[in-house]
C-alpha cells in the first residue's frame, strides 16, 4: 500500500474550492492546500472548514509553488488537483485501488486525462481533450523547473504511465474570466519569451495567430465543438497577438530606461 497526499494551489477560489474538495474526500487523509498570502475571500477558512491542512504562503509562481507543495505533503505520492478540478467517480476507485495495491517500483508518474468544460460544454476537440495532465507524482522523483512561468509541467526521474479515469475541469464560466485568464497567460508567456531572448518581429502579429488558428480549429479538430470551438479557437489565435504586443512593450520599456 502506497501513501498518497494531495496538493491543491490556489488563490481567491471560494467559488470552487468546496466542490473540489468534496470530490477528493476520503482518497487522503494528507490534504495540502497552500494558499496565496494575498488571497482576498474565504479560500483558506473554506479549505480549513474541510479538513485540509492550509499554508497561507507568499506568490512565488507556479513552479514553486508546487515544489514548495512536494515539499511540505508527507505521502510518498503526490496528487495535485486545481480549484476548479474535480475527480469523477471513475477516477477516484482508480486512484484508490492504484494506492492500495501500490504503483511499480519503477514508476514516477501518472498522466492523467482532462475534460474541459467551457460555459457548460465539454469540448472534444481543439487541444482541449484528452489534454493528458501530469498530476500523480512520486514525490521524491519529482520537481518543476522555476524558470516556467506558466504551463508547468513536472520532470520525474523514472517511468510515467496512463490512467483511464478523468478530471474534470471547469474551465471557463463567464466570458470575463476567458479575457482576464488569457491576458495573464499572455503576459507570463512574453515575459518568458523576453527572458529567452526572442525579440518580436512584425510578422509575428499575422503568422502566429494564423498558425494557431490553423492548428486548433483544423488540425486539432476543434470544428466538431460547433460555434464554441470557432469562437474558442479565435480567441486563442488573437491570444498570440496580445502576447507579441506584450513581448513588444516589453522590448521597448528596456530600450527607453
Amino acid at each position: 500500500m502506497a501513501c498518497l497526499s494531495i496538493a491543491i494551489i490556489a488563490r481567491d477560489e471560494a467559488r470552487h474550492i468546496a466542490g473540489c474538495l468534496r470530490s477528493v474526500a476520503g482518497l487522503s487523509d494528507d490534504v495540502v492546500v497552500i494558499v496565496d498570502a494575498q488571497t482576498r475571500d474565504e479560500t483558506a477558512a473554506i479549505a480549513a472548514d474541510y479538513g485540509a491542512r492550509v499554508l497561507i504562503e507568499p506568490w512565488r509562481g507556479f513552479s514553486a509553488q508546487r515544489n514548495l507543495a512536494l515539499q511540505r505533503c508527507r505521502g510518498e505520492w503526490v496528487l495535485f488537483i486545481d480549484a476548479d478540478e474535480r475527480l469523477t467517480p471513475e477516477l477516484f476507485v482508480e486512484l484508490a485501488t492504484l494506492m492500495h495495491h501500490g504503483p511499480p517500483a519503477a514508476m514516477a508518474g501518472y498522466r492523467i486525462p482532462r475534460y474541459n468544460l467551457f460555459f457548460g460544454q465539454r469540448l472534444r476537440g481543439g487541444g482541449w481533450y484528452p489534454d493528458y495532465q501530469l498530476r500523480l507524482l512520486r514525490r521524491d522523483a519529482a520537481w518543476y523547473d522555476e524558470g516556467v512561468a506558466v504551463h508547468e509541467v513536472a520532470t520525474l526521474r523514472g517511468a510515467i504511465s496512463e490512467l483511464r479515469g478523468h478530471l474534470l475541469h471547469l474551465n471557463i464560466e463567464r466570458l470575463d474570466e476567458l479575457w482576464q485568464k488569457q491576458a495573464r497567460y499572455a503576459f507570463a508567456e512574453a515575459t518568458m519569451l523576453y527572458r529567452a531572448g526572442r525579440r518580436m518581429r512584425w510578422r509575428n502579429l499575422l503568422g502566429a495567430p494564423a498558425r494557431e488558428f490553423t492548428r486548433r480549429y483544423v488540425q486539432l479538430g476543434g470544428w466538431r465543438d460547433g460555434w464554441l470551438g470557432l469562437f474558442l479557437c479565435a480567441t486563442l489565435a488573437w491570444h498570440e497577438v496580445v502576447k507579441f504586443c506584450m513581448l513588444r512593450g516589453l522590448q521597448e520599456g528596456v530600450q527607453s530606461f
